[in-house]
Formats: structure tokens, sequence, C-alpha cells
């Protein structure tokens, strides 16, 4: 259990919000998860967003189903397919340890569609590289949407790149049982133009400072601003 606090929360690219609190909560058993995450802006027109995400890994694979909800359209429980704020998508992956491979594709709910009309079945995959260097961790991430969709990037009309980052995080310890932690990320989107910096701290029950990038990297990709998607 935990929240986080982020300057900004740009996922995959996309601008959803500036400062922003994200709470989130997971159990796990024998390579099961079950998480909850939200996000509220203090801006009255961020976006509000609650996410339930149902996975399972083991090594480094890795696979799930989440159902995101935003805010501005029917309420929660509508899950008529023409009239809903829900989104479904199904996530498959592959962390080889110096290289981690990520597919995401929405199969319901209000998904983007294509010029035609037709569901595009919106998709993003993103491949992102950690490494270490002057004692810090870094984090290299590309990630792009395979074909047309209004879903990402204002109207993808095809392939494009819509995020690229360098995050570092660096872990300042004060004293033997409390530590500050902190992170921060530089995204560039080439499709719209965007250029962001994200900073980011996360609060957890074990009352250790925590910094994250959820999408940006969004473990499940969590997001964090995005870290986590």
């Amino acid at each position: 259990i935990g929240a986080d606090l982020v300057s900004g929360y740009i996922w995959r690219g996309q601008d959803l919000g500036n400062v922003s609190v994200q709470p989130s909560v997971s159990l796990s058993y024998k390579g099961f998860s079950l998480s909850g995450w939200g996000s509220v802006g203090f801006d009255k027109e961020d976006t509000k967003e609650f996410d339930l995400t149902l996975g399972y890994s083991t090594g480094g694979f890795s696979v799930s189903v989440t159902d995101y909800w935003f805010d501005g359209g029917p309420g929660y429980f509508h899950y008529d397919a023409h009239h809903t704020s829900h989104v479904f998508e199904a996530q498959i992956g592959y962390d080889f340890g110096p290289l981690a491979v990520n597919w995401y594709t929405n199969f319901a709910g209000a998904d983007g569609v294509k010029s035609n009309g037709d569901r595009a079945y919106s998709s993003y995959f993103s491949i992102a590289a950690p490494f270490t260097l002057g004692g810090m961790d870094w984090s290299a991430e590309i990630g792009a949407t395979p074909w047309e969709t209004s879903f990402y990037n204002n109207g993808a009309s095809g392939f494009e790149v819509s995020h690229t980052g360098l995050g570092v995080s660096k872990d300042i310890r004060i004293t033997t049982s409390y530590s500050f932690p902190v992170f921060a990320q530089a995204i560039w989107n080439p499709s719209t133009e965007g250029a962001y910096f994200v900073f980011a701290i996360s609060f957890y029950q074990n009352t250790i400072i925590q910094v994250q990038y959820t999408t940006i990297t969004r473990l499940r990709n969590q997001k964090i601003g995005q870290t986590t998607g």
C-alpha cells in the first residue's frame, strides 16, 4: 500500500494532468497479483482515474488484464459497449534483465477508433533498458503505437513513436531506517512534439520514502506520472 506524489501525470507520452496524488494497493500470491491504482490531480480539470489489474508473472514473463476508468463520462457502473468510461487492456511482456519488452492492447470498452469508425484495438509497445551510472539507477525507454487509432497522440495515423524517456533515481539514506530516494525523468513525445520533466516521491506504509516511475514503467506497469502502461 502506498501513494505517489508526482509533479505531472504523463502516461505513454500522453499528458493527463499536473501535480497529482496516485494511491495504490496490491495483493500477490504464487505469482498472481491483484492491484488497485488511482490518480487525483490538484487541478479540478485534471484526469481522475481508478484502475484494477489482475496479473500473473513467473521468471521474466508477465501477463495481465487492466480495467481503466476515467471520469468525465458515464459513471463507474456503466459497462455498455457504447456507453462506458472503462477501457479494458491486455498486456504481455518479458523482462530479459538488460531489456524489458511489453505489449498492450485494448480489447473492450471505450477504445479508440480508426478513420472509418471501426474499433482500433488500440495498442502500445515499449522497450526499456535499465543501467547504473555514477552510483545512480537509470532507465532508458521508448514506446510506440503500431497502427491507426484515435486513442493515442490526439489521433495516431499509423505507426508513431509516442514516448522516449530517460529516468534516474537515487536513494538518499538519512538514517539506517529512513531513506529519501528521488526520481526524475525527461520525456519526449515526437508525435505531438510534447516535452515533459517529471519528479516523483512515493510514500509507503513502512515509512521508507521511495520514488518510482510507474509507466514511468507502470510496472504493470505501473505508471507514475506513470512511471508506471
